[in-house]
């Protein structure tokens, strides 16, 4: 590497897009750009179906791109590329997108919705119609290949039109390097289901036999490898660039945090993540668990695992209860913005100090583990549901949610003795922080280099040369 050589950090998250440039020798930021995407689309199923317009997305992406200063845009040696897991879109090959002539922006044209992780349309029927996956991790609602296995059965004519798949971020890949096929990396792979992380290779023939044609299924490579290379220049990025096959945002945002195997990495975004390295030599099993677990791993960088408790209710809750108190004060006749009532209930919520009876199970979007649960209050009294005590312990709800799915017990038999806290829901609730404190008994340091662009692009700077 020469001096002031950089790399780009993109992450393509469920409400958000954030790129940054990152000093290839020193590791240091220089510069990030951050945009929420206002992405979400109604579905046709209601709250079963979670779709996001994908042309928004990209074009919220391209405009941070594009503020990032020039100078050290220059100077990038390699694109390190993550997003959200488990969710999937389809596209036309060759009517995608459009760069037009000299213009850095490209338009997306003949693709699908992405569907996320937060799509519910598989029922536990569904799932347990599909054959038993060779693989250690068991698949869910939400997971591209169930994803794909739904349209399959119950909307072929979705396929028809289409004849490529992939996360939105292997489709951004696919189409910053001109790709004529998808290239995933085996941690997109893992969080789609269906794959033998071992070999790096698709259950093809239980895919096509529940009805999911080939081509639909991306090239797989190790995690930090190389998919492409930029055809020409792009925003100042010399041509011929490398970029990283993308990876999960996951992953990228503990990268950057787990520096020991005395460590766990929590992470409360949308949703909430707490994991911890695995030995060098863990081996999965071959076949998932006869019964749903809470804690599963998942692909990590360097043919190691991360033990995880990935659960589906983190800052959404939080924001769901915001909007719902943000619906009431409308029907009562005032208009309160949503940041205001943030404010003050976090503000509540501190000052809320004494011990409360009131219990809130905050489950919203149920787990996969339990996918048909629901949220539930109790305890309630005549001195519990101030809007201060409601909030502590809707915070107190999703620490004691993730408590449950790995107990302190579980981080000490395996020498865990500390936390590093990071993700944005997190880094700004001092409640949150307090009652994981309370719950582990453990210190939790927050570091907010826990962002998974920054880890996207500490991957890029961790290649090794061949």
């Amino acid at each position: 590497m020469g001096t002031g050589e950089c790399v780009l950090g993109i992450d393509i998250g469920t409400t958000s897009v954030k790129c940054c440039l990152v000093d290839a020798h020193t590791k240091e930021l220089i510069s990030s750009q951050k945009k929420d995407t206002c992405s979400d689309v109604p579905s046709e199923l209601g709250t079963e179906g979670s779709k996001q317009d994908v042309p928004r997305i990209l074009s919220a992406l391209q405009m941070c791109i594009s503020r990032l200063p020039r100078e050290g845009m220059r100077k990038v040696i390699r694109i390190g590329v993550c997003g959200q897991m488990h969710g999937c879109m389809l596209w036309k090959h060759g009517h995608a997108w459009e760069q037009k002539p000299e213009n850095d922006r490209y338009e997306i044209r003949e693709v699908s919705h992405l569907y996320t992780w937060q799509d519910s349309r598989c029922s536990q029927d569904f799932l347990a119609s599909l054959p038993v996956p060779k693989s250690h991790l068991a698949i869910a609602s939400g997971y591209g290949c169930a994803t794909l296995l739904w349209f399959s059965k119950n909307k072929p004519e979705k396929l028809e039109r289409y004849d490529r798949a992939g996360t939105i971020h292997d489709f951004f890949v696919c189409m910053l390097c001109s790709l004529n096929h998808p290239v995933m990396s085996v941690q997109n792979a893992a969080a789609w289901g269906f794959m033998n992380t071992a070999t790096k290779d698709w259950n093809h023939d239980l895919l096509q036999e529940a009805g999911l044609p080939p081509n639909f299924l991306p090239k797989v490579v190790d995690s930090g490898e190389e998919a492409g290379r930029l055809p020409s220049a792009w925003y100042g990025i010399p041509a011929n660039t490398p970029v990283l096959a993308s990876l999960g945002d996951l992953q990228c945002s503990v990268l950057p945090l787990l520096s020991k195997n005395s460590e766990a990495v929590i992470n409360i975004s949308t949703s909430a993540q707490l994991c911890f390295r695995m030995p060098q030599n863990f081996t999965p099993a071959e076949q998932p668990p006869a019964c749903p677990q809470t804690v599963e791993y998942f692909p990590f960088f360097d043919g190691s695992y991360l033990a995880v408790a990935a659960s589906l209710n983190g800052g959404n809750v939080l924001a769901t209860f915001v909007r719902t108190v943000q619906q009431w004060s409308l029907e009562l006749g005032f208009q309160v913005p949503q940041s205001k009532i943030w404010q003050r209930i976090l503000a509540l919520g501190e000052e809320a100090q004494s011990e409360s009876s009131l219990t809130i199970n905050p489950t919203l979007f149920g787990e996969r583990h339990a996918p048909e649960g629901t949220a539930t209050v109790t305890n309630i009294d005549l001195g519990n549901v101030s809007l201060g005590k409601v909030t502590r312990a809707l915070c107190k709800g999703v620490t004691a949610n993730i408590h449950s799915m790995m107990p302190k017990s579980m981080l000490s038999e395996n020498g865990v003795t500390s936390i590093i806290g990071g993700g944005s829901a997190l880094m700004r609730n001092k409640i949150l922080h307090k009652e994981l404190e309370d719950m582990y008994k453990l210190p939790v340091t927050l570091d907010s280099r826990g962002d998974a662009a920054y880890g996207s692009a500490l991957a890029a700077v961790n290649v090794k040369e061949t």
